[in-house]
């Protein structure tokens, strides 16, 4: 949907899943684990900057997780918009969920061992957390940089979509929320899960309705505000059907090897 005011009209924050990573295009858990964009990938991320540049979308913050897919895109996004000197920040805290013992594993292949349901549990329900990492594995957190200052309660063996969305909330009250008081237009560039749980959150869904919530990469998702930090609107930007194909592609996911 594509809305029929300009850009400045409201409080805005401005959503975008990543481009298509590596991972994404052989249908692989990728989680925590650092996987670069395709070129794909990094033709979506153009492709959403140019859509908001049409529009009239200017910024005044932006934010990513510390995962390079991310960074990446929200670099060629900025880049685009002519607004590479703009203020951004990389959070842990908007890392796509930790997918445990399952990260590098094909999704159909990873089926065809635990069953459908199970392997739906962990991909779409909100509780469920896949098999959790040794502590002595050379992908659990604890091993990267990245985060040295985490303590070893907060680095996670694993997450449920339920975990994520408490870290994703907590970064909404404390960095974007007041920014959207101060009548900042924010720019978000993240994940699936991570974006499924904000949308959660903000829009109040029940735990069943995230079963049916596809994000696509590199399709912008508008998020208006009233004044008092209150959803009033939420839309894709950009052509129906176009967006209607995308959804319809990641619902596909997981069934490929």
């Amino acid at each position: 949907m594509t809305p029929a005011t300009t850009a400045t009209a409201a409080k805005r924050l401005v959503i975008v899943r990543h481009g298509e990573s590596l991972w994404n295009h052989e249908n692989r858990f990728t989680g925590w684990t650092d996987i670069t964009l395709t070129e794909r990938g990094r033709i979506e991320a153009i492709e959403a900057a140019r859509l908001l540049k049409q529009h009239g979308y200017r910024f005044d913050f932006a934010c990513t997780s510390v995962l390079l897919r991310a960074v990446h895109s929200l670099w060629l996004l900025l880049d685009e918009l002519d607004q590479s000197w703009l203020t951004e920040e990389k959070s842990w805290r908007l890392n796509e969920r930790h997918y445990g013992a399952l990260e590098g594993l094909n999704k159909a292949v990873t089926a065809e061992r635990y069953g459908h349901d199970q392997v739906m549990a962990w991909r779409r329900g909100y509780r469920a957390s896949p098999p959790p990492l040794l502590p002595d594995d050379p992908r659990h957190p604890r091993h990267d940089a990245r985060y040295r200052t985490l303590s070893a309660v907060t680095r996670p063996f694993s997450e449920s979509l339920e975990a994520t969305e408490q870290r994703v909330v907590g970064y909404w009250h404390e960095v974007i929320s007041p920014r959207l008081q101060r009548s900042e237009q924010v720019l978000l560039v993240s994940h699936s899960n991570v974006i499924r749980a904000l949308v959660k959150y903000l829009d109040g869904l029940k735990e069943d309705a995230l079963t049916a919530l596809y994000i696509p990469t590199g399709v912008p998702i508008v998020y208006e505000f009233d004044g008092d930090n209150q959803p009033r609107k939420r839309y894709f930007l950009g052509d129906e059907q176009d967006i209607a194909n995308r959804i319809a592609a990641v619902i596909r996911t997981g069934s490929k090897r």
